[in-house]
């Protein structure tokens, strides 16, 4: 993925923030998570940033400028556990299935909303809003892409079996844990995640 910019550095115009900005920025974010953008109204946004009609026009300029931002802050507080998953040193099977297991414990953790913010966001949203559209798209693509580059990774080391499908599977992947995350937003207990994660490995190719 293409590195993010730290939002807490960005300063916006006019006299000095009286607010803590990344905490602004988290709460907007579990906001926009729990009702997506078009369900998030300006009130509520002021009101749970805890800040000043004035003072969000001085800092975020728009409503979409504060979305931009809000999801540079959910890929490095939310989403990094994803990232540093596809890192870890061991064989390509055990990072997949550590990635998904690792999908069931947070896409149900009970100190932010359920599901991924990134996976089903934006989907549907009206014609003038499909900057935003392509935004979400992208980051899913980039999330695709982390996979793909690591399953070729494990090609390469022997881990998978020659002439395997990596798109395929990258893509199989990322729509499993896409499913998951609407699993998980439609009630679905960490236990139950974690079993769909152990039928998805079942789809691994065998070397």
């Amino acid at each position: 993925m293409t590195p993010k910019k730290d939002p807490s550095v960005r300063r916006g115009r006019g006299r000095p923030q009286s607010f803590d900005r990344k905490e602004a920025l988290c709460a907007a974010m579990r906001l926009f998570w729990d009702r997506g953008y078009e369900g998030a109204s300006f009130d509520d946004l002021i009101a749970v940033m805890k800040i000043s009609a004035s003072s969000f026009y001085n800092a975020f300029e728009s409503k979409e400028a504060l979305y931009h931002e809000v999801i540079e802050t959910y890929m490095s507080v939310a989403g990094g556990w994803f990232l540093d998953i596809l890192g870890e040193d061991a064989d390509t099977r055990t990072v997949f299935q550590d990635l998904t297991i690792a999908a069931a414990v947070e896409f149900t953790r009970p100190d932010h909303p359920t599901g991924c913010m990134i996976s089903v966001a934006a989907t549907q949203c009206s014609p003038n809003q499909h900057r935003l559209r392509d935004l979400l798209a992208r980051q899913r693509k980039q999330a695709e892409g982390a996979m793909a580059a690591r399953l070729q990774e494990g090609l390469e080391r022997g881990d998978l079996p020659t002439g395997a499908d990596i798109n395929a599977l990258a893509a199989f992947y990322g729509s499993l844990l896409r499913g998951m995350a609407v699993q998980a937003r439609d009630g679905a207990s960490q236990e139950r995640l974690k079993e769909i994660a152990l039928i998805g490995m079942n789809a691994w190719p065998q070397t």
